[in-house]
Formats: structure tokens, C-alpha cells, sequence
């Protein structure tokens, strides 16, 4: 079966789906493959619990007319994803970064859909198979689709940008994350402005945060639309307040780091002619959820739980911005290690505990393989394993502190949360 032929069956329903333990009613299911499974023996399942379709590279498994047979089913997904892209015909803007890719495109979503009906990635759907998913799951009433991009290696990017064909795009900004995969920060500047390459080679537009020098000089041939004039930063203390035009906006985000995401989101919503009260209720009304910059109670405590990701730029920036905040409450931070570094990773997490003993905290705990073993002119608290964590707040009862936990997803610092009340 051709392309074309498999699109008008997919546009039936607008359903794809690529794991049997969540088929849907009518959907296509693709028979990915892993490194310790083969989608393509779960292909008469899928059809059993209610898929019309499946879509398997391996003959064998072509037991009955509702199974197609493809060279390649990744591949496949991505071109029936380009395809179906470029067939809804409406404006995509593609967004990547270092750090704040998600709440920046969530805060897109919420302030467009005051007037569009979107589609936006779900979670962090953001790779090689997130990005045509989140394609296809567009339909014929989308008006606009918001792609975000991840990557940890050269050329990801290009690549998720030629099957996405953004119209518009922004980057976040450029920092220390995925460094194992980029070599260096200037490897992560080179492939995340692979975004910029396609934008400028096919005469897109981009919006560009006219403080960062790095956007500046890779945007200067571009067809450039500058973050919102307008805005001005007041305060995060925690939660970031800003005037925009005549209204004074505060959001449910903590820490300056996230002013510039609320600041795209604003741009893109005026551009795209959001009334602008409308836009004040979207970012009053958006909340973190995913354990990104959540604030949490528990008894007496103030949490500020940061635990879906961390590199050492977005580690660094937390930490300052906790440091500045007024509380009356002593300030406890607890930092799980950071993930794909590579070879700078001794160096990063040293950087990062000698950080802490120039800032006002009462106490620091370091979890995890490569905070455990870093030199600490304070006092530090040390735990390799979580468990040591865990034993140490059951044993220690925390009673009216303000907390930072932060640390890759890796860690799953949330955890934690369990044991302080």
C-alpha cells in the first residue's frame, strides 16, 4: 500500500497508536521496535481490542487483510506524519532548548486556545516518535499546532524539523543539557539551531529573545519577530509577576527563569491577536503540573518541587532564584544528580555543591552517584541512594522549612515528598 493509500485510511478517524496496553476504538496501531521488543508480534492483539488497522514490517506477521505490511513502520509513521502535516495545511510553530521547552510550549497552548482550537505535544512527547504522534494527532479542526522538539545529538533536530515543517519557531535558550550526546555547549548552540537553519532556509519566521546575544547573532538574516516590547519584569518572589501593556500579570510560576517563557507565550499570543485580557486570564490561569516548578504545602513546609529535569544551567538558576526569595522559613535544598553530562559531569556537580556554599541555605542534601561523591566545604548531607534519603527525613522531621527539590528525572526526587509532612 502506497502513502496516499494509507493516509485515507488513517483520516477516517485521525488515530494512530503504537502501544497495545492503550489501543482506542478504530485506530492504525505501528508495530515499533525496540531494543527488548517487537511491536510487530502485538499486531493481531491490537486488532483484537479494537484497532481497524496494523501496520508491521515483518511479513510473518501479515495474517489477515487488516494487517499492512511496510518496509520500514518507523519510517512509515514519520513520512504519514509529513504527509498529513503538510495535507491540514495551518501554521505549526516548532519550539526547542536547552531548558523550558515544555512550559514554554504549554503556556503557548493555553493563551492560543482563548481563540484557536490547538493541538500542542503531549508531555514530552518530543523525539523521533513523539513528534510525528503528535502530528497525527491533529485533526481536520485544527487551527494551529504547537511541535515541540527534543534531541540529544547532532542532526535531530533538522531532522524532526524537515518531518514537522514549522512556520514559525523558538528557542528557548542554550545550556549545559545533554552534554554527553553534544560535546560541548557549543555542540548544544549547533544543533539546537538547527531549528534556525530550517526556518531561515525556508523563509519562516522566528521569534527571538532579543536579551540572549547567541539568538541575536544566529537570527541575523532571519525574518525575525522580537519577544513583546511591552513586558516588563517586576518580581519572582517565588511567583513571577510582570506588566505587559496596562495590566499588571502575576502567574502561578516560580523563579525568573521562567519570565522569558511567559514572555514568548504573550508575544505569540499578540501576534497571533489574542485580545489582550485574554491573555492576562490564560497566564493567571495556567499552573505546573509534572513536578516542574510546582509549589507544594506539606504541614508547616513550603516546597518548591523541581524534579522533572535538571542540567547545570537550569540547576544553577533555580538555586539563585530560591536564594533570593524572602521567607521567613529556613531554606533546605535537596539536589538529585544530573544526568547526561558525559565526561563534565564530575566537573558540573562539583560547580553546582560549590555553588550552594556561597548561598544562604540552613541545610544541603546531595542524592544520588555523582553529588555523593563531590568535596564540600560546608556541611553537606550525602546519600548515594534515595533510600539513604528516605531514612534520613523518616528519622528527621522537617517542621517550618522552605524546600528546593530539584534533580533529573532520572532521580525521581518527587519521592521524597512522602516523607515530609
Amino acid at each position: 500500500m502506497n502513502l496516499e493509500g494509507l493516509y485515507n485510511l488513517y483520516s477516517q478517524y485521525y488515530l494512530v497508536d503504537t502501544d497495545t496496553r492503550k489501543i482506542r476504538e478504530n485506530t492504525i496501531y505501528f508495530a515499533l521496535k525496540g531494543a527488548n521488543f517487537n511491536g510487530n508480534t502485538f499486531a493481531e492483539e491490537a486488532l483484537k481490542k479494537g484497532a481497524i488497522y496494523a501496520v508491521v514490517d515483518e511479513e510473518e506477521f501479515k495474517t489477515n487483510d487488516n494487517i499492512i505490511l511496510v518496509d520500514n513502520v518507523l519510517e512509515t509513521l514519520q513520512s504519514l506524519a509529513n504527509y498529513h502535516r503538510n495535507k491540514l495545511n495551518i501554521p505549526i510553530i516548532g519550539l526547542t532548548g536547552s531548558n523550558g521547552k515544555t512550559t514554554t510550549k504549554e503556556l503557548i497552548d493555553v493563551v492560543l486556545k482563548q481563540k484557536f482550537n490547538t493541538n500542542a505535544t503531549k508531555g514530552n512527547l518530543n523525539n523521533h516518535i513523539g513528534v510525528p504522534l503528535t502530528l497525527l494527532s491533529m485533526t481536520a479542526e485544527t487551527e494551529i499546532g504547537i511541535v515541540e522538539m527534543g534531541a540529544n545529538h547532532h542532526k535531530e533536530i533538522a531532522f524532526l524539523s524537515n518531518i514537522a515543517e514549522p512556520d514559525f519557531g523558538y528557542i528557548t535558550n542554550f545550556g549545559k543539557a545533554h552534554i554527553e550526546g553534544f560535546g560541548s555547549v557549543e555542540g548544544v548552540i549547533e544543533a539546537k539551531s538547527e531549528l534556525y537553519d530550517f526556518l531561515i532556509e525556508n523563509d519562516k519566521k522566528i521569534f527571538v529573545n532579543q536579551n540572549d546575544p547567541i539568538q541575536l547573532q544566529k537570527t541575523e538574516n532571519a525574518n525575525r519577530i522580537f519577544i513583546e516590547e511591552s513586558l516588563s519584569f517586576i518580581s519572582a518572589d517565588p511567583n513571577v509577576k510582570f506588566k505587559f501593556k496596562d495590566f499588571e500579570i502575576g502567574s502561578n510560576l516560580i523563579g525568573s527563569y521562567n519570565y522569558n517563557n511567559i514572555a514568548c507565550a504573550v508575544t505569540i499570543g499578540s501576534y497571533f491577536n489574542i485580545d489582550d485580557v485574554k491573555i492576562k486570564e490564560a497566564i493567571e490561569s495556567y499552573i505546573s503540573e509534572n513536578n516542574r516548578s510546582q509549589i507544594v504545602v506539606k504541614g508547616s513546609n513550603n516546597i518548591i518541587l523541581d524534579a522533572y529535569n535538571a542540567n547545570p544551567t537550569s540547576m544553577r538558576a533555580a538555586l539563585e532564584n530560591f536564594n533570593q526569595t524572602k521567607s521567613e522559613k529556613s531554606k533546605i535544598v535537596i539536589l538529585g544528580d544530573m544526568f547526561e553530562l558525559g565526561n563534565t559531569s564530575q566537573v558540573e556537580h562539583q560547580e553546582i555543591a560549590d555553588l550552594c556554599d556561597t548561598l544562604n541555605f540552613q541545610e544541603i542534601i546531595l542524592v544520588g552517584n555523582q553529588f555523593s561523591t563531590v568535596v564540600s566545604k560546608g556541611d553537606h548531607l550525602k546519600f548515594k541512594e534515595f533510600d539513604g534519603l528516605r531514612n534520613y527525613l523518616e528519622e528527621n522531621k522537617l517542621k517550618n522549612k522552605s524546600l528546593l527539590i530539584k534533580g533529573s528525572r532520572g532521580m525521581a526526587l518527587e519521592r521524597s515528598l512522602a516523607y515530609i509532612n
